[in-house]
């Protein structure tokens, strides 16, 4: 499936117009559908749909139910694959098969979901609700040199094959120490983005990313600091604002927050000690 779509638009410029073929980045909707149970009473529920771009769906699938709690291993996975009973739905149904062996905890699911933020939920009740999925707060020797976050735009942006198109497309960029941008996964929405992000490094068994940073093209809400500590990621850094709840739960999770990194300059909200400033301090002197 297509992540853009082309269309026909009128382009004012000044006092002129002219009709000019654009690009737009396709937004369709998700259903995730899971298959469980013992091999001999097998079901199947809806547990989620979102809208996204097309393409990894299978990782964004498997990023959300991680991310929730559903599943802890690759193992707990049978299958993951789109369904094609429905030709009206072709390509936005997709059912995850798990192993007989996981038992999903449905009430945990509804309360977990932390995609609105008029969920009317405390902030202390959201971080409670999170702490008790993860293993504590972040322990990693993640060290970053302001170097690195100031470049981070630009080649986060080089590698966003869909944005170049549309200029409408989210990205969740995978660094390392030395800045090497891993993996990029776009999304029209930040967190399906996200997602896809951790599903990938998900299936090829690379949780927790203790090792790693990841860099957010977008705002910081707080569901994005709830994925990313559920990967175990020490560093999440954003080109916009973070929210007062995602700073709040990147302390209780020990993560560093970083926001608007661009123009040379950014914000450290938490943990700034996993940022290497004596030079900067050197130079200030």
């Amino acid at each position: 499936m297509a992540l853009v779509a082309p269309v026909t638009i009128q382009k004012i410029s000044g006092d002129g117009l002219k009709e000019t073929p654009d690009l737009l980045a396709v937004e369709e909707p998700l259903e995730i559908r899971l298959g469980f149970g013992p091999v001999d009473d097998r079901q199947q529920r809806s547990v989620a749909v979102t809208m996204r771009t097309p393409g990894h769906d299978e990782e964004l699938a498997m990023g959300f139910l991680f991310t929730e709690g559903i599943i802890q291993r690759p193992s707990d996975i049978i299958s993951c694959r789109h369904c094609v009973q429905d030709s009206a739905k072709e390509g936005n149904v997709l059912r995850v098969e798990l192993h007989p062996d996981v038992v999903v905890d449905w009430a945990r699911l509804n309360r977990n979901t932390f995609t609105s933020s008029s969920c009317g939920l405390c902030g202390k009740t959201t971080i409670d609700a999170v702490m008790a999925l993860t293993p504590g707060p972040v322990s990693s020797d993640f060290l970053l040199e302001p170097t690195v976050l100031h470049a981070l735009p630009e080649r986060v942006r080089t590698a966003q094959r869909a944005f170049a198109y549309t200029g409408g497309i989210h990205a969740a960029a995978l660094f390392n120490a030395a800045g090497t941008v891993l993996l990029v996964r776009e999304d029209i929405g930040r967190h399906n983005a996200l997602d896809k992000l951790i599903g990938a490094a998900f299936w090829q068994n690379g949780l927790p990313l203790s090792q790693s940073g990841i860099f957010l093209s977008g705002r910081i809400g707080v569901e994005l600091v709830q994925k990313s500590w559920m990967a175990g990621v020490p560093l999440l850094a954003a080109v916009g604002a973070p929210s007062s709840l995602a700073v709040q739960m990147a302390q209780e999770a020990g993560m560093t927050l970083i926001g608007f990194v661009r123009d040379e300059r950014f914000n450290v909200y938490s943990k700034a000690e996993r940022i290497n400033v004596h030079s900067l301090l050197a130079t200030s002197l």
